[in-house]
């Protein structure tokens, strides 16, 4: 779903190229009972930024297995995000990456001082983003 590019696969721990890993079942690994393990308890989200939020979204929702917290949010600095429950209960947000929310802003006639206002960000970390 994400394009993450398989370095080791285990069946129930999957590492990635880019250093995250995903433990399955791992209720054994920590010492904790499986009973104490809460699915959908929405106190820990993990969050990715997505360059083509549009192309994403897109492909979620074509996934009839995704349960979705809600629909779409712009956050007040511009951002839009989706919130969804992977396949084993965890909440996943997705959000548009912070230099295409820039360049939007850009690209609709605004300039990087309104932008810098409406993102409550310096104009430097703009400018940051945006290289």
């Amino acid at each position: 779903m994400f394009g993450l590019e398989v370095c080791q696969n285990y069946g129930r721990n999957i590492l990635f190229s880019c250093g995250l890993a995903l433990q399955q079942n791992f209720d054994w690994l920590i010492g904790v009972p499986k009973e104490k393990v809460h699915k959908k308890s929405n106190n820990v989200e993990i969050v990715f930024e997505e360059r083509d939020f549009d192309g994403f979204l897109q492909k979620l929702k074509g996934n009839s297995s995704i349960a979705f917290l809600g629909e779409v949010v712009e956050h007040d600095w511009g951002q839009r995000v989706i919130r969804f429950y992977d396949l084993d209960g965890h909440l996943i947000e997705v959000g548009e990456e912070m230099k295409m929310v820039i360049e939007r802003f850009i690209s609709n006639g605004m300039t990087l001082e309104e932008v810098s206002k409406r993102m409550d960000v310096s104009v430097d970390d703009l400018q940051k983003l945006l290289n």
